[in-house]
């Protein structure tokens, strides 16, 4: 601890002796002449950092901690600011914290990072601040599908550093596998050569699903999770997408395609065939606590359930992997849809201040100096799985190649646009149907985003 902490101090003189030539150390970027922020704090606020933030510094940090500190104190330092990431508000209220500093700003400086489904909403208000020509937006670190989806006619609004974060999943229960018979290698070798598909699911699903007591009912079931989810992406590994903008530019509502039905309708069968029943009274969310009893083999949920630490899985007792949801007979590869959070900056600030903070927020997202490691995603996710679960499907699932965009999440949430007007309704309705009565609506959203 006294090696490390006597590194970080002597970094930290370093730097600071740096800063005050206005010459920044070897490895770090270029400084930037002009902007002097005047001793103030400088917040980006999330949903989920706590109330102390990036300002909580390890006691016995590793070098790379270290390292990090150091590179933000020089930009304090060097940019007269204090720069700091901490909680706004949460999952459900950020966006009102960030429309209501933008109708009674208050002088501080703010950036705001939202949950996706809620960026339409301030985007379509005209509540933010367009980043184009403030940072570089052809610079590899902004992702190209999110600066995609917060672009209005021409004019880039959010921005998203790094790559996507995977996001749907199957995770599998090994023991349940087992017992049915399965090797669950197998999966992994089918994911590996190409042919986890549709038909090769449905082929454990009806190993998996049976009744082993012979009591008439089904006690094992193939799979159990979040249907809307399962529903969205039969439609995506099929090459269908709900929403797709045209050769004009303009949104329109594409989940009446052929491609699109077809996943639709393999998914609510699916689901009817081999799906965990919802208890009579349980709540919407009962299936992430039946999922670790152990009594289905595949669990339709995000990475995040699983993969994170503190996660929802963490305290599992049976083992558990993980790949791609299988390719639809339409579909090309496997993919996840995006949704990451999104960087917003308040339309509240003149030009001058507002080029001033989107520079910092570029600074403030460059990989540590000295250590930009191409595995540092990896991170705990090896405690809690195998490593062809990490290795190859996670890893995969990171690639651009293997990221598929949701753009229903530019006229607001997946709930609010095609959940009570299509998804949720799958259990006792057709697709097609559902389609029918609910095209006009999605045709009078696409039209009034598109300001037509």
């Amino acid at each position: 601890m006294k090696k490390l902490v006597s590194l970080f101090l002597a970094i930290a003189m370093v730097l600071a002796c740096c800063a005050a030539l206005a010459e920044a150390p070897e490895g770090y970027p270029e400084v930037k002449e002009g902007i002097d922020f005047g001793g103030a704090t400088i917040y980006i606020l999330d949903y989920w950092s706590g109330d102390v933030g990036s300002d909580a510094h390890s006691d016995d940090p590793t070098e790379e901690q270290a390292a990090q500190y150091a590179y933000r104190a020089w930009l304090d330092e060097t940019y007269n600011c204090h720069i700091v990431q901490k909680q706004g508000g949460d999952w459900g209220s950020q966006i009102t914290e960030f429309t209501n500093f933008v109708a009674a700003p208050d002088g501080s400086y703010r950036l705001y990072i939202i949950e996706p489904g809620s960026v339409a909403t301030a985007i379509n208000q005209g509540y933010c601040e367009p980043w184009n020509d403030k940072v570089d937006l052809t610079a590899d670190k902004w992702n190209a599908q999110d600066l995609a989806f917060t672009t209005k006619k021409g004019l880039t609004y959010g921005v998203y550093a790094g790559e996507a974060e995977p996001r749907q999943c199957l995770y599998f229960n090994k023991k349940v596998l087992e017992d049915a018979g399965i090797d669950w290698e197998e999966i992994y070798d089918k994911q590996d050569a190409g042919e986890w598909t549709w038909d090769a699911f449905v082929e454990y699903l009806q190993k998996l699903t049976r009744d082993t007591d012979g009591d008439g009912l089904n006690d094992v079931y193939g799979i159990i999770g979040d249907n809307s989810d399962f529903y969205i992406m039969s439609v995506f590994s099929n090459g269908g997408a709900f929403f797709t903008v045209n050769e004009e530019g303009k949104l329109q509502p594409t989940m009446d395609s052929d491609v699109a039905v077809e996943g639709l309708n393999w998914g609510k069968e699916t689901w009817a065939t081999y799906g965990a029943p919802q208890p009579e009274g349980a709540n919407w969310d009962w299936y992430k606590n039946a999922w670790k009893q152990g009594y289905c083999g595949f669990y339709m949920y995000q990475t995040y359930g699983g993969f994170n630490d503190n996660s929802e899985m963490a305290d599992m007792a049976d083992p558990w992997g993980c790949v791609a949801f299988p390719i639809g007979p339409k579909g090309t590869t496997y993919v996840h849809v995006v949704s990451d959070n999104i960087t917003l900056m308040p339309a509240v600030y003149d030009a001058e201040t507002a080029a001033a903070l989107a520079f910092i927020y570029d600074m403030w997202t460059n990989p540590t100096p000295g250590y930009d490691d191409e595995f540092a995603w990896v991170g705990n996710k090896l405690n809690y799985t195998d490593d062809r679960a990490v290795y190859e499907t996670y890893a995969m699932l990171r690639e651009a190649e293997h990221s598929a965009f949701n753009m229903t999440l530019a006229l607001g949430t997946n709930n609010d646009i095609i959940g009570s007007t299509l998804l949720w309704n799958l259990g006792w309705d057709t697709p097609a149907s559902q389609i029918e009565q609910s095209m006009p609506t999605w045709i009078s959203l696409c039209a009034e985003y598109n300001g037509d």
